[in-house]
């Protein structure tokens, strides 16, 4: 968002700002910044007050007291003696306004000597109490004290009495010491030239601090600056003056990548490349990020830097790269965020009490290390773009290894490594710790980019940036040179990434159909991208990280912002440069448009943005109007050297009435109005409307972008939180919306509901930002953190007490399949029970998602959690009274939000946990109608999923059930099952066999409803039975306006029931077209969605069932006792065709060649030694032909065969050569197909 700058200001800064020690007032301690009164008084803040501001305001740009006094001195007041002076210390800041624009702050803080007598006594007294407390201390017996107080005279450590002890605390003295006192001047500017600020507030505190009075009073430089100095105009470069020398700016055309002023190099010493992209894929992914450093700079360099690589794309949520001590409550906030947080330098990280840390990037700046959440999706090309990255650093002679700033660094980064990584073996951090990566790495990675370096011959390229200074005169100085070069090649280099992965982006755009006024009220529900298309052409590595970025807050309003511009002049600057450079890249591409390939695309233009911006350094297009002396009584503008002065605000508060720019300067209004058309993506609409969308704009999941900067009263504090609770809800209400239209879509669609309008984000992805979201809710107004999730923690509270009262039996529910397999407890505890069971989850937030999948799965989501949070006295130990899970109309919103899940079956938790051993429980039910109980046999199973099956299991014939454990087999499709054929009555009737998976519940039925034994039915002693997830016919928990999902009953089910004995042709072809549709869609699915092919092959109504019918339909029955199968007549086809074939009837090639693979199929058939049945065989070769696109060459046979004639009557539909063509036809459809059959259909035939 490095764009937004604030307004149509045409002069380069708007206001000068001094803050610090107000003498009215006195000592007014800071409680607020979070400092303890243990602390010896010079360790203490006090606040600091705005002294003055220049002038008193600005129409387009509103002076904020506030924001200004809090950023300019984050930490309030700090005092110290002579013998603890600091360099000036400088640090820029940021304030974002309510609609997303922003202005920039830049500070430059120093120490004055404090001459108020008042205070130094007040400074006297605080130590006088300070040290009769700590007396009091050292006379009870000794507690080690804060590190803090020992700094200030560490050699009287060694003295040991307890006077002396005293004495050290005594560090101010007001007779002997000299004591001094911050004081900040600052800059308050529409747009980030850091660089050009910080020298002329450097230049302005030497005038102060020299020997020798500045040329002019000082009140000429900040009038120059504040009303003579204009912002460049784009594409220009800008040179005026500050107190002793030259000033030089420059800004970069419409056509180039937006003005970016902090030094990149600096973020990479501090990281290294490889955690700056870990960092940069966080952003993207719109994770919370902390900042940690004790430098404001550092933290304020990071974080512009990081939103400044993610061109063109803007960060959307949260964004305080300085967070003051007094707003640390916001680290609560539960939405993406990134702030940054100053420690002071004594604290470790363990010492932090974060809220949340399930989905926290936390970054600590100062000892080079990052801290990521699990499972973040690597960055497309992650290697190659190091590479890339790396080679323009080492150009400049940069590493691509962190490496420690100061000298005593690394003696201290050595402590702290090993250090960590003991503490980081205590929490399970290793492998994950970056330390121990780049312990590994270091040396390798160095010594192939240097060898790359010397191949490529990059190292030229430093003696050439030598080179060019020498030649053309460059209007700064070269360390201004080389920062704004490595910034522009970085800047490219990552930028390039982006053209790279959207080039095709625009094809995508799912342009609205209605009129702008109702796209915008119905925004939320609007898909504006074709995700799962534009997915669908990615590389394969690309899916886990994009999938989860097309889902992002800033994807969607860059999508947006595309929709709502007709032409270039309408884009939005961002928008413009980028769809240049896509262009660009398409020309490139013109052979193959669209072709998606994982090939790395290196970074092409560097050259010519360099060359820009030296064009603009070397010839200075404007230069400003010098400082002057301004009308000012004699005797004004003198001060005491050594003390900035409060300058005279009656020349500084109005700008000179003319000059040659001034006339350019709109009124007010013109600005203000400018100012959103610049935030947001402005329209062809009228004002009113375009107001309008600029409110929906700021309303958009964007609930807060910056917190209030204000004073924080209770009624404030609970108004943020207010606006987070409904932003919470709303988020999870678009979330399950989301969730349930794209498996609802699928499923309507299956059931032949027009297409599917919105596929394919990965399911995945979609259920992990829910559990992120659970996440955030539950760590929203934690009273204290423990463990990194905020869910599971809260869940073992709630197990610990339930086991304490130890629970009343778990209730079951209630179900309608028979009492042959009660359905499993309902138990909150059973469920934790069981992901605590699994070895292969390791941490706590591992643990809280993989829960809150197995309750989707389970549908018991909404439930659990109700059940979890009607704990009412637990719920008020852990929470504060404005957290989310307190608010009760807003819980109740959000469990019937979860609710709405029960509609849809997910299967989130199977089809993850691949791995792991789950508790199965089969049961045969034997038909009632014929006593099973005379069954002498011994019965087996075997149990087949889509990812594994068991093998065979044998059952003990008295109880007909087995429980076992085994890997997980995925969805279970088909059960074979038979028996031996032992004793004297080996004939079984099995009505159906029951499987239940103990862990989810999932209840399967397998129907049979056919005898198994030698002479009975077909005489077979095994059957493969195909079996379908039982649902649940629960009502109490249903929502009772969706009716329970079902598959629709089709067509066939009711011809089925009208006519139970003979079906018609009509209807028979039908119900082969049905089957071959269900095939033909289950291949149109992606891969990862498909159901189960068996289950369309041999399952109800599948083709197997079509085919018989066919076979049936006019089949002469002989008498009236024996039964004749289809089989028979196969077996008959096939003995005539072997002997045609013996007496070389002239037949063309093809003919001979479909004979004899139908007589070979028929053939390994009737040799397994399997003892399937007839119809079991039946089964197997139209398995079998389906797979090898036999089939359709099978019926043209077998109705021109003479044995057809014999066994159909004349009706049949075999004899019909018109319907027989159709059939031939429909069968065809399946050759486009690779269809592989699942091994159980199959064993036992070497085909």
């Amino acid at each position: 968002m490095s764009t937004g700058f604030s307004s149509s200001s045409c002069r380069f800064a708007d206001y000068f700002v001094t803050c610090g020690l107000d003498t009215e007032s006195g000592l007014e301690p800071d409680e607020l910044s979070g400092e303890n009164f243990e602390q010896s008084p010079l360790r203490r803040t006090f606040k600091s007050k705005v002294l003055a501001h220049y002038p008193d305001n600005v129409e387009w740009n509103p002076f904020d007291q506030d924001a200004v006094g809090m950023l300019c001195m984050p930490k309030g007041l700090s005092f110290r003696t002579q013998t603890d002076i600091h360099k000036p210390q400088f640090h820029s800041f940021i304030i974002t306004r309510e609609d997303g624009s922003r202005t920039y702050g830049f500070a430059l803080t120093f120490f004055e000597e404090v001459t108020s007598k008042q205070i130094c006594s007040a400074m006297q007294t605080l130590y006088h109490m300070h040290n009769a407390e700590q007396y009091e201390i050292l006379h009870t017996p000794p507690t080690p004290r804060s590190p803090e107080d020992t700094r200030s005279t560490p050699q009287q450590l060694l003295a040991a009495p307890s006077l002396s002890r005293l004495q050290r605390f005594n560090s101010y003295d007001i007779s002997l010491d000299t004591l001094y006192v911050s004081k900040c001047i600052c800059l308050i500017t529409p747009m980030a030239f850091a660089h050009a600020c910080r020298r002329v507030l450097e230049q302005l505190h030497q005038a102060v601090t020299s020997p020798q009075p500045p040329p002019m009073p000082l009140e000429s430089y900040v009038y120059n600056v504040l009303y003579e100095v204009p912002l460049p105009p784009a594409g220009r470069s800008l040179k005026f003056s500050g107190v002793y020398g030259p000033v030089v700016c420059q800004r970069p055309s419409t056509a180039e990548l937006p003005l970016f002023d902090f030094p990149l190099q600096e973020v990479f010493e501090l990281l290294g490349v490889e955690n700056v992209l870990q960092l940069f894929t966080c952003a993207l992914l719109e994770i919370q990020i902390l900042l940690y450093s004790q430098h404001y700079q550092r933290l304020m360099t990071v974080a512009e830097s990081i939103t400044a690589l993610m061109f063109p794309f803007q960060w959307q949520h949260v964004y305080v790269p300085i967070l003051p001590a007094s707003l640390l409550h916001f680290l609560d906030a539960p939405v993406p965020y990134l702030m940054g947080l100053h420690s002071n330098g004594q604290d470790d990280r363990t010492k932090l009490e974060l809220p949340q840390e399930a989905n926290l990037c936390f970054v600590d700046i100062d000892n080079h290390f990052i801290e990521l959440p699990e499972d973040l999706p690597q960055f497309p090309n992650k290697l190659e773009f190091i590479q890339e990255i790396s080679e323009v650093l080492l150009a400049f002679g940069i590493s691509s290894e962190a490496k420690p700033q100061c000298s005593e660094g690394q003696s201290k980064l050595r402590v702290f490594r090993s250090g960590d990584m003991a503490s980081d073996k205590r929490n399970g951090n290793l492998a994950s710790s970056p330390l121990n990566s780049y312990l590994l790495r270091e040396n390798q990675t160095i010594a192939r980019l240097q060898a790359l370096v010397k191949r490529t011959g990059v190292t030229h390229v430093l003696a050439l940036l030598a080179g060019t200074n020498k030649d053309s005169k460059v209007q700064c100085d070269e360390e201004e040179l080389k920062k704004h070069q490595l910034n522009i090649r970085v800047r490219e280099v990552f930028a390039n990434r982006f053209t790279q992965m959207f080039s095709d982006y625009e094809v995508f755009v799912i342009q609205p159909s209605q009129d702008k006024e109702s796209w915008f009220s119905n925004r939320d529900q609007m898909q504006n991208f074709d995700k799962a298309s534009f997915l669908s052409d990615q590389p394969e590595p690309y899916l886990p990280f994009l999938s989860r970025f097309l889902e992002t807050q800033m994807f969607a309003s860059f999508i947006d912002s595309k929709i709502l511009c007709h032409d270039d002049e309408d884009k939005e600057h961002t928008l413009r440069v980028f769809d240049s450079r896509v262009d660009k890249i398409r020309m490139l591409n013109v052979r193959t448009p669209t072709l998606r390939t994982s090939m790395y695309q290196k970074c092409t233009n560097i050259d010519e943005a360099e060359k820009a911006i030296e064009m603009r350094l070397c010839k200075i297009d404007h230069t400003a109007l010098h400082p002057h002396l301004l009308d000012m009584k004699i005797g004004q503008g003198r001060y005491e050297p050594g003390f900035f002065p409060r300058l005279q605000s009656d020349v500084l508060s109005t700008g000179p009435t003319s000059n040659k720019w001034a006339k350019r300067s709109a009124p007010a209004q013109w600005r203000r109005k400018d100012r959103q058309k610049q935030h947001t993506e402005h329209l062809y609409l009228d004002n009113d409307q375009r107001e309008k969308y600029i409110q929906e704009a700021r309303n958009l999941g964007t609930t807060l972008r910056q917190p209030k900067l204000s004073n924080l009263s209770p009624s404030v504090i609970a108004q943020t939180n207010w606006k987070f609770v409904e932003g919470l809800l709303k988020e999870c209400r678009n979330k399950t919306k989301r969730m349930l239209v794209e498996k609802m879509g699928r499923e309507a669609v299956e059931l032949g509901h027009g297409e599917v309008s919105i596929t394919g984000v990965e399911e995945n992805t979609l259920i992990a930002s829910l559990c992120d979201l659970l996440e955030r809710i539950w760590s929203h107004g934690l009273q204290v953190k423990q463990g990194k999730s905020a869910l599971w923690s809260h869940l073992l509270h709630y197990q610990e007490s339930k086991e304490k009262r130890d629970a009343t039996p778990a209730e079951r529910r209630k179900s309608d399949a028979g009492c042959a397999m009660p359905p499993l407890k309902v138990s909150m505890i059973q469920d934790m029970r069981h992901i605590q069971n699994i070895s292969e989850i390791k941490t706590d937030v591992g643990k809280a998602r993989a829960w809150v999948r197995l309750s989707m799965e389970k549908k018991l989501l909404s439930r659990h959690l109700k059940q979890l949070l009607s704990d009412h006295e637990l719920t008020k130990k852990l929470y504060k009274r404005y957290a989310f899970l307190r608010c009760d109309d807003e819980k109740e919103q959000f469990l019937y939000h979860l609710l709405s899940f029960n509609a849809v079956d997910y299967f989130c938790f199977t089809n993850v946990f691949t791995t792991i051993m789950i508790p199965y429980h089969v049961v045969i039910i034997p038909s009632k109608k014929l006593g099973g109980s005379m069954f002498t046999a011994n019965p087996w199973v075997c149990v087949s999923g889509e990812l594994a099956e068991t093998g065979v299991l044998q059952v003990p014939k008295n109880t007909l059930e087995i429980t076992f454990e085994c890997q997980n087999l995925g969805k279970l499709t088909t059960v074979p099952m038979g028996h031996d054929n032992s004793g004297l009555y080996a004939k079984w009737l099995v009505e159906c066999v029951m499987v239940r998976n103990g862990i989810t519940g999932h209840t399967y039925k397998f129907p049979c409803g056919r005898w198994l034994g030698k002479g009975v039915d077909d005489g077979s002693l095994e059957r493969i039975l195909v079996g379908e997830l039982v649902t649940n016919t629960e009502t109490e928990d249903r929502m009772c306006r969706t009716p329970p999902m079902q598959q629709s009953p089709g067509m066939m089910r009711r011809f089925v029931t009208i006519s139970p004995n003979k079906l018609n042709t009509g209807q028979i072809q039908e119900g082969v077209g049905e089957a071959i549709n269900g095939i033909v869609k289950h291949f149109h699915k992606p891969e990862k969605e498909r159901g189960s092919l068996t289950l369309l092959l041999c399952g109800e109504y599948g083709l197997v069932w079509a085919l018989e019918q066919v076979f049936q339909h006019g089949f002469k029955s002989p008498r009236l006792f024996k039964n004749v199968f289809i089989w028979d007549f196969l077996e008959k086809a096939q003995v005539y065709f072997e002997s045609t074939e013996q007496s070389q009837m002239t037949q063309d090639e093809n003919w001979q060649m479909r004979v004899r693979h139908f007589c070979h199929f028929m053939h390994a058939i009737n040799s397994t030694p399997r003892n399937i049945g007839k119809d079991g065989k039946f089964q197997m070769l139209v398995c079998l032909g389906a797979r090898d696109h036999l089939l359709h060459h099978w019926i043209a046979l077998l109705a021109e065969c003479p044995i057809t004639a014999q066994m159909y009557e004349d009706m049949a539909l075999l004899k019909d050569h018109s319907l027989v063509n159709s059939l031939i036809r429909v069968l065809q459809t399946l050759q486009e197909f690779i269809i592989t059959l699942e091994a159980s259909l199959v064993k036992g035939i070497g085909i």
